[in-house]
């Protein structure tokens, strides 16, 4: 209890308007050494589900399994948490936060700008991008 406490005793006016804890998909998706954490629920990811292939790892651990699964989850990578409305998102990211995990943050906009960043142009961007790396 006395993580969550100092946590807490973070999340102050100045860290919220500073938008630390948040990270548009945009920028997540083009950060090295990054993972894509999504904690939506089975039934979410048989009608919608992200492999990213070209981005990053997708790790799927839905919210009510990350307390017996949060071994899973590096310590040593950026970490984007997403869920369809960032309630959970918010939630887990607390949760990891007071476990002592410092690189993560919630992917804002939930599908709507998550999708964006799939257009063709976007991917094929990516794609060639990826290319170029190897």
């Amino acid at each position: 209890m006395d993580k969550i406490n100092e946590v807490l005793k973070t999340m102050t006016f100045e860290f919220f308007g500073s938008g630390k804890h948040k990270i548009s998909p945009t920028v997540h998706l083009s950060e090295k050494n990054s993972i894509f954490l999504d904690v939506r629920s089975p039934k979410e990811l048989e009608t919608v589900s992200f492999v990213l292939e070209h981005h990053m790892p997708v790790i799927h651990i839905p919210i009510d399994e990350i307390p017996e699964r949060v071994s899973e989850i590096p310590r040593d990578r950026n970490i984007g948490v997403f869920c369809s409305s960032g309630v959970r998102s918010t939630m887990v990211y607390m949760y990891l936060k007071a476990l002592g995990y410092d690189n993560v943050r919630i992917i804002e906009g939930g599908y709507a700008e998550l999708v964006e960043e799939f257009k063709p142009g976007k991917l094929l961007k990516r794609i060639l991008e990826g290319e170029e790396i190897r």
